[in-house]
């Protein structure tokens, strides 16, 4: 296996449009690196740019030590696994694994070890006879892999291949990805546009939104410290609400109070150095979901007093409820456990864990301190 480095590579089209900005990271070798972000963001064409299926504008990209900028994509050593299954309908589930070997003149032998040693990991052995048409979703996406794992490459590449799935069969696939990643120690880059996948399957992620690299970091970092409204939005699910208002002082304590006046909360003492200069200022406040709770069931010695907020929406998901709250000027979500609850339409008592708040600057976008966290390191 091999790691895989991108330095400052940007990706401009015929018409001037500019895919990718100044992408500059590097997957290690046996890393598991997820290129997450909406349609458009950028993610598939470095995918592509990395397979050598899109030529590289400006900038360097390398597989192990080698420069691949100009080597063909049959060259690159690679193995990619797209969102079709792309497998040859007339063929067995054993002649699509093996014809990419056929193809590089592998000998015979070699070619039925490599395929019935793919079938053991994937669970193909009872299926090698059957056609594509034979087969569910799942079975044909086990297949595409099974047709790049035959090949042994340095670095697979997955574009995201769970999309046609259903919704069991996705998180049943996911763990079969990370089982696979961990049995062949293989160098992985996943891209999708779906949070939870990027969350559950990552060692690291690269947030990308319009060609540009958001923020890259392991999933819990990124969840719990995002550098920007954006990442902090796209992040979650539900994502963070977000609150405008301003910093106050209330004696010797800063508050946040909303724009609306609805929302007044104690700044957490540990944020008061970057807030003081945010005083009678305009500011964006964050909060998960999560970290709202209903008075009387709260977990946590850092939560208010109670906020009052008027309950629109009940959404009840068996071992939790999402609770639409409503302001003057805002839409809340919290994320709560399953307790009877007031009716629709009347008031609700609310405590929020404020060591959990999260302040962002409303011109810049960036989180509080983040730009001195990146000098820093």
């Amino acid at each position: 296996m091999a790691r895989v480095v991108l330095e400052h590579v940007r990706k401009v089209y015929e018409n001037g449009f500019v895919a990718v900005h100044d992408a500059t990271f590097t997957v290690e070798d046996g890393e598991f690196m997820v290129l997450v972000g909406p349609s458009g963001c950028g993610k598939s064409t470095t995918l592509r740019m990395i397979a050598g299926l899109e030529e590289v504008t400006e900038g360097a990209i390398y597989i192990g030590d080698r420069l691949v900028n100009d080597v063909p994509p049959r060259d690159r050593d690679i193995a990619m696994v797209f969102q079709s299954y792309a497998l040859y309908p007339h063929m067995t589930v054993y002649e699509n694994m093996a014809f990419g070997l056929r193809l590089r003149k592998f000998p015979r032998e070699e070619i039925d070890r490599r395929v019935q040693e793919a079938a053991r990991i994937l669970g193909l052995e009872d299926l090698l006879d059957r056609k594509p048409r034979q087969l569910s979703g799942g079975q044909r996406q086990r297949v595409a892999l099974g047709r790049a794992i035959v090949r042994k490459p340095q670095v697979f590449l997955f574009d995201e291949p769970l999309s046609n799935l259903d919704a069991k069969l996705r998180v049943q696939m996911r763990a079969e990805l990370l089982k696979l990643h961990r049995r062949l120690e293989a160098t992985m880059i996943y891209v999708t546009h779906d949070q939870i996948e990027a969350m559950t399957m990552g060692d690291r992620i690269v947030v990308l939104r319009d060609g540009h690299i958001q923020q890259m970091d392991t999933p819990l970092d990124i969840y719990n410290h995002p550098a920007n409204l954006f990442v902090a939005r796209f992040i979650g699910s539900p994502p963070m609400n977000t609150v405008r208002g301003e910093i106050l002082e209330d004696g010797q304590q800063l508050v946040f109070v909303s724009t609306d006046r609805a929302i007044r909360l104690p700044a957490p003492e540990k944020q008061r150095k970057l807030l003081l200069s945010y005083v009678k200022r305009p500011i964006m406040l964050g909060v998960r979901p999560e970290d709202i709770y209903l008075e009387g069931y709260v977990y946590t010695r850092h939560t208010t007093a109670p906020l009052s907020l008027v309950l629109d929406i009940v959404e009840p998901l068996g071992s939790e409820y999402i609770l639409h709250l409503c302001s003057p000027d805002y839409l809340l979500l919290a994320k709560v456990a399953p307790v009877e609850l007031p009716e629709v339409g009347q008031t609700v008592q609310l405590a929020v864990d404020i060591e959990k708040l999260h302040f962002f600057d409303p011109e810049t976008e960036e989180a509080l301190g983040m730009r001195e966290m990146v000098l820093q390191s």
